[in-house]
């Protein structure tokens, strides 16, 4: 299709002003979906691949030992990039040492914005079950996300009423300026009934696709519009029926590629260009479902392989293997929490580490002699790939 076909898709821009006087535009979406319609000709081979890597993915779940605990960690690890996008350091171990009751390594501010998005998360899912996928919705995890000291007063759970825009330090200086807000609810009404409409004859992945861009472009909310955009991409296709587990996470890509992330959304507000978009997007699906898939194999690999270590090294003991299970639920714990939940002695959950620690399967990272913190750096290792903090 010829770009200048695209024009109609482009949103309109609202001359405005800042207390009366510098002048700037903010741009008003049109309603999705786009006009004219997509090009999916040219976009079913990506699409078909990316179908068949989210199958391959969601089946992978039907036979892990325990899909639970790999949904557990995997959440935790989405949850640490997609707040890395928006400039946190914290790392899976640190939220990790946050949930053991442990001092991260990363302020701790950081660390709680990371735990929020987990319960953000975690709410949306349950939400699902009984609640559709609307505004109220959007807003009700809005507020899940910013119950932290960074976002009590960002008007957590409410839609903005005042303007926000991107880069820069003022509207008229901004690389991007979002409606304005007395056009927020008209774009909102207009984004919800997109959500809802049945008549709307579009594959999952590519409603998930046109909504995360149409959010981001609304902006709605005074701060968490990207971590709540990249959320909305897994709660939709969870609703839509593609996911029986919400396995699917995009932060590790969009992370790896963000240049051309920011690239692609302002294309398709300039040029109307959602078909490059699409296709950017479907590669990361492709991608990430394979990285996940990869990482549940691994996962499966590796404490088959422990197990087998344990149980050939004449030292297995019911203690030692239950501290082993236990560490794949936690792989960051403390002796304590160790004893209190596999119901095992101190001594014996000394003696026990201290086994595992011989097999180079645990490690003691705090050199203490009292409080001691184990890690398991094997399991540690596979979820930790991509979750290195971003330089700025």
């Amino acid at each position: 299709m010829d770009k200048t076909a695209f024009k109609n898709r482009i949103g309109t821009l609202k001359p405005c002003t800042i207390a009366g006087e510098k002048s700037y535009s903010a741009y008003i979406p049109q309603p999705l979906p786009p006009e004219p319609p997509l090009n999916m000709e040219e976009l079913y081979p990506l699409l078909d691949k990316a179908s068949t890597a989210l199958g391959r993915l969601d089946g992978i779940s039907l036979i892990l030992p325990d899909a639970s605990l790999f949904l557990y960690m995997y959440i935790r690890k989405e949850a640490v990039l997609s707040s890395q996008i928006e400039g946190t350091q914290s790392s899976l171990s640190d939220l990790l040492l946050f949930e053991a009751e442990e001092a991260p390594g990363a302020p701790i501010d950081d660390v709680k914005e990371v735990s929020c998005y987990v319960s953000a998360m975690d709410y949306g899912m349950e939400r699902l079950k009984t609640f559709p996928m609307s505004l109220r919705l959007i807003r009700e995890i809005h507020e899940k996300l910013m119950s932290n000291a960074r976002g009590g007063n960002k008007m957590p759970g409410e839609f903005r009423t005042s303007q926000n825009w991107i880069g820069g330090s003022s509207p008229d200086k901004a690389k991007f300026v979002p409606p304005p807000p007395e056009e927020l609810l008209n774009c909102l009404s207009s984004f919800e009934k997109f959500l809802h409409d049945e008549n709307v004859k579009l594959p999952a992945l590519i409603k998930a696709a046109l909504a995360h861009v149409q959010f981001e472009t609304i902006h709605p909310f005074l701060d968490g519009n990207g971590r709540l955009g990249r959320l909305l991409i897994t709660f939709i296709l969870y609703n839509e029926g593609l996911l029986k587990e919400p396995l699917l996470y995009l932060s590790l890509y969009f992370k790896a590629n963000r240049e051309a992330y920011y690239d692609h959304l302002q294309d398709v507000r300039e040029t109307g260009n959602w078909e490059g978009w699409i296709t950017f997007f479907l590669t990361g699906v492709i991608e990430t479902a394979n990285q996940a898939t990869q990482t549940a194999q691994a996962m499966m690999k590796l404490f088959q392989e422990d197990r087998l270590k344990i149980e050939e090294s004449n030292k297995s003991t019911a203690a030692v293997m239950s501290i082993h299970a236990f560490l794949q639920h936690q792989p960051v714990t403390t002796t304590t929490r160790i004893k209190d939940t596999c119901k095992i002695s101190l001594p014996t959950v000394l003696r026990s580490l201290s086994t595992l620690e011989s097999l180079d399967i645990v490690q003691e990272i705090t050199g203490k002699e009292r409080n001691k913190v184990f890690t398991y750096d094997g399991y540690l290792n596979i979820l930790n790939k991509g979750t290195e903090p971003l330089e700025y």
